[in-house]
């Protein structure tokens, strides 16, 4: 992440987009040090290894050659899986997992699913087979080409394919929703009606909108209902009755974005490249009792005082030149705030009114110096929302919860609205039910579990911090929800304290020199019943990732469920019975398999895992890539430092080698780990096919190692941005 603050050289060296291109920068050294060089005046000297002499364009054909010639040996992992069960447990038909894959036929990411068998025979490997959800042929999706707005947002979400890239799912109803191109599409499996064993026809859900609808989210109280962003404001559609409305009207879809300043529901630039996070509204979990009310939490964004830059790519033939609002370092952010929309739903399922609501007092003074909505959303029952919020230099986190009835009708006449603001009782307020600080800064994760409310004065929540001990950990808390000191009705100002609620425990559910990952696909599964949480972490080692599990109301030993020599990422069913590991290591290409969880009820030392099934099989080593050696050695600092070394294909002894240093350095990024990287850099394995020796070093400053290690550079650090500061 990007360290933002102003007037404070916190921002990370962006040199991920240099190695991204086909022309990164190499720096090329010798790697002897001076005691080296004394001693080599006493042996023989090494001759140089001359290096043939490449063009740029060839290097870059060498390349995408290799990628090709891989990429055909290797099909790409599965991802997104869905846990599904079947209505009737003495059925014919199996458990089912849903997933995002790569056709075989034309290369687009698509909808397939598995079965997941009854029983297996454990003298054999079962491979799985991937059965497409969808009836594409003849091609009834129709990706045509992105829009801008679609090609930044892949951009910031890493997305290389084509295709379905995210799908929403309502598991009572069996309803999917996915975004194609401009359309946006929906068929049903699973729910009531049970589970089609033939591939379906998806369902264009029709519009009167002229331009691309983004986000597309279903509604959980309502599945017929599915909401949108469409030009910068929120749009609903029923993809029943087809009854579409817009909700939100503040974007004015100006050609001039001088012109045209103001967002709903959109994360912005920040949030989204920064943060990961790409939503800016959140559907309430419950409909509200009496007359059928839908609500809608969304942000709204005014980005007037932010800065416009212009920026003409020389790719296009065209020299197209973009106008963009860019926030760059010590310059204003966009301003923020909280809106709720209301869709009132009559007896025919059509809508009766909207009603849009703002907050009782304007964002800046509930929350005084909140920069950034880093996440939100809605409590299990839809009784508060919740939101985690940092100042702008990120070294001050709060979570809150929100009451909705905070919120009052947005009314134009000024006597009317006082009225609103009067009707609201003094004991309305948000309250802060957590908080902490750090004098370095402050990761953002994704690691927040609200627990059903069994008090009404109580909120129970598991929550991941670096703060304590310097390494994150998961901590399960309870806070107290205090009727604030601060009177609205007396006038004046809330103080910043006013609506912190006292802790009244606060327990470790983990601990020691190791952390716990909740970014970039990491998240806790917690199983309630069983009081047990599954996390994945580096206990073992900063190199691998694995899945843990701990009783969280007794903490005791963390139990490690998959297995080492091997980096694996994983995804544990909703019931927490099952689970999925893509893993690889530095030889071998990932793999994919299926696991059962078994063992006591609530003892996660007897919890283990049984080997099920396979998803994807390994390739197995590659012809013609040679992986990387890690080592370690001891820095000046007293840290261990890791690194990777590619070798040349036919290293000479005695010979002298020209060296790459390849290197990232900066938050939120590991390169040396026990993963196959043969995908990712295949640019360092045909530098060492040339006769290149590629050093890889995670310095001080990148991640997995503790918040000292990675915070080692703070106001030490140069910035290169693609502001060009």
């Amino acid at each position: 992440a990007w360290k933002r603050d102003e007037g404070q050289a916190q921002e990370t060296c962006n040199m991920a987009a240099a190695m991204e291109t086909e022309q990164p920068g190499l720096e090329i050294f010798e790697t002897a040090g001076p005691e080296e060089q004394v001693q080599r005046e006493e042996q023989p000297k090494l001759e140089p290894f001359y290096v043939e002499r490449h063009s740029w364009s060839q290097l870059r054909k060498l390349l995408t050659d290799t990628r090709k010639y891989h990429g055909y040996m290797m099909a790409k992992a599965p991802h997104d899986f869905t846990f599904v069960k079947k209505n009737d447990p003495e059925g014919p038909h199996s458990d089912r997992i849903y997933y995002l894959a790569m056709s075989g036929e034309n290369r687009e990411n698509t909808l397939f699913y598995s079965e997941i068998p009854k029983t297996i025979n454990k003298a054999a490997i079962l491979l799985l087979s991937w059965k497409p959800l969808l009836d594409l042929f003849p091609a009834v999706l129709d990706y045509g080409m992105y829009s801008r707005e679609e090609e930044l947002l892949r951009e910031r979400k890493r997305i290389g394919t084509v295709g379905i890239a995210s799908y929403d799912y309502h598991r009572e109803s069996g309803t999917f929703l996915f975004q194609a191109g401009s359309g946006i599409y929906h068929v049903k499996d699973g729910g009531p009606h049970g589970f089609t064993q033939q591939p379906l026809r998806p369902i264009l859900v029709e519009t009167s909108c002229p331009n691309i609808r983004m986000d597309p989210k279903l509604c959980p109280a309502d599945p017929n209902w599915i909401a949108f962003i469409h030009s910068n404001d929120i749009w609903i559609s029923n993809i029943e009755t087809r009854e579409e409305r817009r909700l939100t009207f503040v974007h004015n879809e100006l050609a001039n974005v001088e012109e045209d300043p103001r967002s709903a529901g959109v994360a912005t630039f920040v949030l989204q490249e920064e943060f990961d996070r790409y939503t800016g509204y959140w559907w309430s979990p419950r409909a509200q009792p009496g007359n059928k009310i839908l609500q809608i939490l969304y942000e709204e964004n005014d980005e007037s005082e932010v800065e416009i830059i212009h920026v003409t790519s020389p790719m296009l033939e065209t020299r197209r030149t973009d106008s963009f609002r860019y926030p760059k370092t010590g310059t204003a952010n966009p301003k923020v705030t909280f809106k709720i929309s209301e869709v009132t739903i009559n007896a025919e399922g059509r809508i009766a009114g909207v009603v849009d609501k703002e907050l009782v007092q304007p964002f800046e003074i509930l929350f005084e110096g909140v920069e950034y909505i880093a996440r939100a959303g809605w409590t299990p029952e839809g009784k508060y929302i919740w939101s985690i919020l940092l100042d702008r230099s990120q070294t001050r986190l709060q979570i809150v919860l929100i009451p909705p009835a905070l919120f009052i009708p947005i009314e134009d006449d000024a006597m009317e609205r006082q009225k609103l603001i009067d009707a609201v009782p003094d004991s309305v307020t948000p309250f802060i039910i957590y908080e902490e600080t750090t004098d370095i800064w402050i990761n953002i994760h994704d690691i927040f579990h609200v627990f059903p409310q069994a008090h009404e004065d109580e909120v129970e929540f598991i929550f991941a911090s670096e703060c304590k001990t310097g390494f994150r950990h998961l901590y399960k808390i309870t806070s107290v929800l205090k009727e604030s000191k601060y009177k609205r009705s007396c006038g004046g100002l809330p103080a910043p304290s006013d609506f912190k609620c006292p802790i009244k425990e606060e327990m470790a559910i983990t601990s020691g020199e190791w952390e716990v990952l909740g970014r970039h696909g990491s998240n806790i599964y917690v199983d309630e019943v069983k009081k047990l949480v599954y996390f994945q972490g580096t206990k073992d080692s900063p190199l691998e990732h694995h899945l843990y599990v701990v009783n969280y109301e007794h903490p005791g030993e963390v139990k490690r469920l998959t297995e080492r020599g091997y980096s694996h990422a994983c995804c544990v069913s909703q019931d927490c019975d099952m689970f999925i590991s893509k893993y690889s290591n530095q030889k071998n290409p990932h793999c994919v398999s299926l696991y059962r969880l078994t063992g006591s009820e609530d003892d996660a030392t007897h919890r283990t895992k049984e080997f099920w099934a396979t998803i994807l099989d390994s390739a197995g080593p590659l012809p013609d890539y040679i992986p990387p050696e890690v080592f370690s050695f001891e820095s000046s600092s007293g840290f261990t430092l890791y690194g990777m070394m590619y070798k040349p294909h036919n290293l000479q002894p005695r010979k002298k080698y020209p060296t790459v240093l390849f290197i990232y350095g900066g938050p939120q990024v590991q390169l040396v780990n026990n993963r196959f990287k043969g995908i990712k850099y295949f640019r360092l394995n045909t530098l060492a096919s040339l006769g290149y020796v590629v050093v890889v070093i995670d310095n001080r400053g990148s991640c997995h190692r503790g918040l000292k290690f990675e915070g080692a550079f703070k106001y030490k650090m140069v910035s290169s941005s693609v502001s060009g500061l």
